[in-house]
């Protein structure tokens, strides 16, 4: 309520002076009061979207029984159990030696696991992987990998290239009753430009050949990773093959707040349902089945060890600097400590349930010295920099550190490095810590 104190004291002229300012602050009240009834009226006219979950889609690391959302020659999705799927992955593999790929979330980072990728071609050294999974930026990489050498060309034009650019477009007002600061217009085209026919058939032909091609989203209703078989989506797909596949890509690069959720209709047992996802590396920064991660057995006798390989789009840790004590600045600084405390965890536990398994470890991360990236900086001058960067360091055969038993303590160690002025991920000192500690 709007109340106006006017003292008897005062002359005519001031009190009249007087009435008219309080006025004016009562109309400027009401007015604010009025906007703020309107935001949450219009805030309740967002659309709503509820999803059922019947089953968890996603159960603790160590937990082999995290499921994969499969879709079948029926169009109908199926929660399959990693371990189930593993088992049919190294049936069709013959009992050889399994080979794995996790490329992380890292936004504009992602440019270092493409580079990565690309360099370790040059240099021979580039495994071929029956395993692919990715996360937001990583999973924009990870079709490329999965596809292997011969589409770096057309890798290095999504990442190195610069088009990304003018993605990020605001929406002004309508950030205030929307679900994001930018438009999900821009960075749909970006993805749609670059997933192809001739992608969505490679993908199904490599498919066939029993690898897998996995990627994380997070589904709005449950909170949960959703972890996605795209080979089977290319495969039984048909003509909306593509477009499914664009849109898993595109809500596991939507950052929350920043990009709209995407909408996704899928069928399953009951009738079909629309489901609203985001970011996957809003709950998981990157995902190695632990089912996977199981020696298969030898036909002479012995067992072949499983070969894990990780890729960070971004440093392990965060160079102390200085913040300002404002709201803003302080939140910004605790939800990217929040974050990189969880890929931390999730690269111990990752490494700790491969050693158990028998499983050889090696990763590759941004050094801390590495110049900071802008996660939404998408410029070439950005970009293309950290591109050429491990693209260097993978042909030098310096990208990769280990994670290996000692003989005396349990615990582990990494290679010596070499003093370098920019040193690369298998010369840094903290990515090397991390390993041995």
């Amino acid at each position: 309520m709007c109340t106006l104190d006017v003292v008897s004291a005062l002359s005519a002229p001031a009190e009249s002076a007087l009435v008219s300012r309080g006025a004016k602050t009562c109309n400027g009240r009401v007015i604010v009061l009025i906007c703020l009834v309107c935001l949450f009226a219009l805030q309740g006219c967002a659309r709503l979207i509820v999803s059922e979950s019947k089953a968890p889609v996603w159960l603790p690391a160590g937990d082999s029984s995290m499921t994969i959302r499969t879709l079948g020659p029926d169009h109908r999705f199926s929660q399959l159990s990693s371990t189930a799927v593993a088992e049919r992955l190294r049936a069709l593999h013959g009992g050889e030696p399994l080979t794995i790929l996790a490329l992380s979330g890292g936004g504009a980072g992602s440019a270092f696991g493409a580079g990565a990728v690309a360099g370790l071609t040059l240099s021979g050294s580039r495994p071929d992987f029956a395993v692919v999974t990715g996360v937001s930026g990583g999973a924009l990489v990870a079709p490329y990998t999965f596809l292997g050498p011969a589409w770096d060309t057309r890798l290095l034009d999504a990442f190195a290239s610069g088009a990304g650019k003018n993605f990020l477009q605001s929406r002004g007002l309508g950030a205030i009753f929307g679900s994001s600061l930018y438009r999900g217009t821009p960075l749909r085209r970006l993805i749609d430009a670059h997933v192809s026919d001739a992608m969505i058939q490679a993908v199904a032909r490599e498919a066939n050949k029993g690898r897998l091609l996995l990627v994380a989203t997070t589904d709005v209703a449950t909170g949960q990773p959703v972890v996605w078989d795209l080979g089977s989506i290319a495969q039984n797909g048909g003509p909306s093959a593509r477009t499914l596949f664009r849109d898993v890509l595109l809500a596991s690069a939507s950052v929350p707040g920043m990009f709209p959720p995407v909408i996704i209709r899928v069928r399953e047992d009951g009738a079909p349902h629309d489901e609203a996802h985001i970011d996957g590396a809003a709950t998981v920064p990157f995902f190695v089945p632990p089912a996977f991660l199981q020696a298969s057995p030898d036909p002479l006798g012995g067992t072949q060890r499983t070969a894990v390989y990780v890729i960070i789009d971004g440093p392990l840790g965060e160079a102390a600097r200085e913040t300002r004590l404002t709201a803003r600045a302080i939140l910004s600084r605790s939800i990217g400590a929040g974050l990189n405390h969880m890929l931390l965890t999730t690269l111990e536990l990752t490494a700790a349930i491969a050693q158990l398994q028998g499983a050889t470890l090696q990763y590759s991360a941004v050094p801390v010295a590495y110049p900071p990236v802008d996660a939404f900086s998408f410029r070439t001058e950005t970009m293309q920099p950290l591109f050429h960067y491990a693209y260097d360091c993978a042909q030098a055969g310096r990208l990769w550190t280990t994670f290996q038993r000692t003989n005396d303590d349990g615990g582990m160690r990494r290679s010596a490095p070499d003093a370098q002025k920019m040193p690369c991920p298998a010369d840094d000192a903290f990515i090397g810590y991390f390993a041995s500690r």
